[in-house]
């Protein structure tokens, strides 16, 4: 059985008697949420659920409506989430047809064209920030948690390649969101990406991030190479 296979595995005793299993992916920017939960939605289809796989970026805030707030710095913070619509869409999607809005990571913002309408699943996946399961809402919005860990030297890595990845790509992308940093040299580019997350995206897992892992029904460590280390339930 794949380390995936097993995880999946070891949450079926969350799952309830009837109705989608919503399971939540969390952990820090760039620890890999998405991999990991195409990964789950495999194993869950390997053997036989009908799974459905949604993000908590939809529910961010548009970039106007953060700009008006003042929270343009603080996008991924708790605050630059719609925590109203998320809790909806995840209270209606158990009773029948819900919307899902869709985010664009090429041009940093909600994209309307990507809302997707999901009928009841038998297994709902959400990935995402601002899974602080129960703090986002009633103790059953989420059947199971999940929380994704990685020492912080390997997510700032990862953070910075992936910038870098995004940034070069933009090279060809007038479109993309990350095509106003193209006039930087690429030294210049990666010292950026460093300063965001420094600045940005390591305050935010310290202090809003990193406390999910006490409602976490799993954590899965990660090491250096993306690799599970090992899986554990929460407060170990």
């Amino acid at each position: 059985m794949s380390d995936i296979a097993a995880i999946a595995a070891r949450l079926a005793p969350f799952r309830p008697a009837a109705g989608p299993f919503v399971v939540g992916v969390t952990g820090s920017v760039a620890v890999g949420k998405s991999t990991f939960a195409q990964a789950l939605k495999a194993a869950f289809e390997a053997v036989g659920d009908q799974v459905e796989l949604t993000c908590t970026d939809g529910f961010l805030h548009s970039n106007a409506r953060l700009e008006e707030l003042g929270l343009t710095a603080q996008k991924g913070f708790p605050a630059s989430y719609d925590h109203d619509a998320l809790r909806a869409a995840l209270e209606g999607v158990r009773a029948g047809p819900t919307r899902f809005p869709g985010y664009s990571h090429v041009t940093y913002e909600v994209d309307e064209a990507l809302a997707r309408t999901l009928a009841p699943p038998g297994v709902l996946i959400i990935e995402g920030l601002t899974l602080r399961h129960p703090l986002t809402g009633p103790p059953g919005l989420l059947d199971a948690l999940v929380y994704l860990e990685a020492d912080e030297a390997d997510l700032a890595h990862w953070f910075v390649a992936r910038f870098m990845g995004l940034w070069e790509a933009a090279e060809h992308d007038p479109g993309s969101f990350y095509a106003r940093f193209r006039s930087m040299s690429a030294p210049e580019a990666e010292a950026f990406g460093k300063m965001v997350w420094e600045r940005i995206n390591l305050p935010n897992l310290r202090d809003h991030i990193a406390p999910a892992r006490a409602f976490a029904d799993l954590v899965v460590r990660k090491a250096a190479d993306h690799a599970i280390a090992r899986v554990e339930a929460a407060n170990v």
